[in-house]
């Protein structure tokens, strides 16, 4: 699962990484000890062990830079229209993309219903530009919303009645 949220580069670092540790794991382990059964001998055990730690810490070094993406790339997108940020809605709670914050500007919330009942996506905050609300969403059904949002902390909630009392809000804080 984690594979399928990281970019091509970041892909390609990690089985670069990899792939270079589980060859020198499987050099030293199967082909080494047949050409040279003291291996890795008296002398050539602390480079052995030199290379060890060096390999294993270039791959936990890797799995910490390449696994890690921006907080764009993880559930939200920047385009030159501005931020997308993915919005699911269910019985009774708002999922949105692990953001800590969000810089101010244009904004599109793109919202799918994955409960059972219809719901919608209302906004409220400091400054808000455009529609404040999407149309009721059928379920499975998908929205869009879009707006500009200047610095503060904005409300996201479901506007049907008893839904935002029930869980049906989330918080966003825009930069």
């Amino acid at each position: 699962m984690l594979l399928a949220g990281l970019s091509t580069g970041h892909m390609i670092g990690l089985a670069v990484v990899g792939g270079t540790f589980i060859a020198f794991a499987l050099l030293a382990s199967f082909v080494a000890p047949r050409r040279w059964p003291q291996f890795p001998g008296e002398h050539g055990l602390p480079v052995f062990v030199i290379a060890s730690v060096v390999l294993f810490a270039s791959m936990l070094t890797a799995v910490i830079v390449f696994g890690v993406e921006s907080e764009a790339a993880k559930g939200a997108g920047a385009t030159s229209a501005g931020l997308t940020i993915h919005v699911q809605e269910k019985e009774f709670k708002i999922v949105l993309p692990a953001l800590k914050s969000i810089p101010a500007g244009k904004v599109t919330f793109s919202v799918k219903n994955t409960g059972k009942i219809q719901h919608d996506l209302a906004l409220s905050g400091p400054k808000v530009t455009g529609p404040k609300k999407t149309a009721l969403i059928a379920a499975g059904g998908t929205a869009t919303l879009v707006v500009t949002l200047g610095k503060g902390t904005y409300t996201l909630y479901c506007a049907v009645p008893g839904h935002r009392q029930l869980g049906m809000k989330a918080t966003l804080k825009v930069r």
